[in-house]
């Protein structure tokens, strides 16, 4: 099962059966809505609204507008809004805010679970190309404008319930702002913190993993990934981390609502796929030997390189090899030599790593549908 079946299946409240990180990546799903006019605002005094009372007819086309997989989204509300273990949550301070000159998206959410714990929700970016590109932002970036509001959120929200206890968390991008955001926040905010939940998030550059701020809270994170995961492998060296099986294949298991459940936990697996495990390695080796110039140069390369074959989601990857080979080649015409290099591997690979984990979900499905 999935997400939205775990919420319609999960009777218990969290006094009976506590927060846990499937709890997580639901709340951290569920801030992909927009909650604008529906939920208070960070600088509003209104009293928080419970889950419960977004089920309004009035307020749904708003909620889920420009939202991806709206329908599989849709669920996941009134899933969560007939829920007894979270129809009474109660949601406030939510953020949302974009920049297209700083390159910066933030939005986030608080969650009042009880009275006594408040779940702090990032959100993250989706499969889109223009989202990858914001998450590999990060490793010639540092702070990138998001992971800076995103502490000011978080001291924001303590300093409105200075006696709750706190949990931090998002997917991808918001995943990595939790993190941040638990590390460089102030240190009385910091001492309430019990948890950061990162899923799927973006590792970060060597020296925030051996400075003093990280070591204070990373005991504190926990950190889950998909089998085929791309987004959470990036910069990543010293994070633990838990890999969860998805019913989807490569890039498309980045999709939260791929991801499985047993009843109340995570299915886990041994680790990442070995294709994925290549990727990431090739892709972090060559990154973190450059400086953050050369960094962004095959960053921003890459991406025009990608848009420049007319791919939106990683899912309009396809099998047409030379047709797609050519157009990479003309985009990096002009490019050095080294960069222009890499950034051809690395589009090779990515072909080449969809093509095998198509095949593969091919001969799967037709070994099931044989009876096999």
């Amino acid at each position: 099962m999935n997400i939205i079946d775990y919420v319609e299946r999960q009777m218990e409240d969290f006094k009976t059966f506590k927060f846990n990180a499937v709890d997580s990546l639901v709340l951290s799903q569920f801030v992909y809505l927009k909650f604008n006019k529906v939920v208070p605002e960070l600088t509003d005094s209104q009293e928080p609204v419970r889950i419960a009372d977004l089920l309004k007819a009035e307020h749904i086309p708003n909620m889920l507008y420009n939202v991806r997989d709206s329908q599989s989204n849709y669920k996941l509300l009134l899933a969560l809004g007939m829920s007894p273990r979270f129809r009474d949550i109660k949601m406030c301070c939510y953020s949302d805010s974009f920049n297209i000159t700083e390159e910066k998206q933030f939005a986030a959410v608080t969650y009042l679970i009880d009275d006594e714990m408040a779940y702090i929700a990032y959100r993250g970016t989706d499969s889109s190309i223009i989202g990858w590109k914001e998450d590999f932002n990060m490793a010639f970036i540092s702070p990138i404008p998001a992971q800076e509001e995103g502490v000011n959120y978080l001291n924001t929200v303590a300093q409105r319930f200075p006696h709750m206890q706190l949990m931090v968390g998002g997917h991808s991008k918001g995943g990595n702002i939790a993190v941040y955001s638990a590390m460089e926040c102030r240190p009385d905010v910091q001492g309430h913190i019990e948890t950061v939940y990162s899923h799927d998030g973006p590792g970060f550059k060597d020296e925030v993993f051996t400075s003093e701020k990280y070591a204070r809270i990373q005991g504190r994170i926990h950190k889950t990934l998909p089998q085929s995961s791309l987004f959470g492998m990036l910069l990543h060296h010293q994070e633990d981390y838990f890999v969860v099986k998805s019913k989807q294949f490569w890039i498309m298991q980045h999709d939260p609502f791929s991801w499985l459940i047993n009843k109340d936990d995570f299915q886990y697996t041994q680790g990442i796929t070995g294709g994925a495990k290549h990727l990431n390695m090739v892709i972090n080796q060559w990154l973190l030997s450059l400086d953050d110039e050369k960094r962004e140069l095959f960053i921003t390369t890459l991406y025009r390189v990608i848009e420049s074959m007319g791919i939106v989601n990683f899912s309009d990857f396809t099998e047409d090899w030379h047709k797609k080979a050519l157009i990479a080649l003309e985009a990096i015409r002009g490019t050095d030599p080294e960069t222009k290099r890499f950034v051809f591997e690395t589009i090779k690979s990515l072909l080449a790593l969809y093509v095998k984990n198509l095949r593969f979900t091919t001969k799967s499905r037709i070994g099931r549908n044989n009876g096999h």
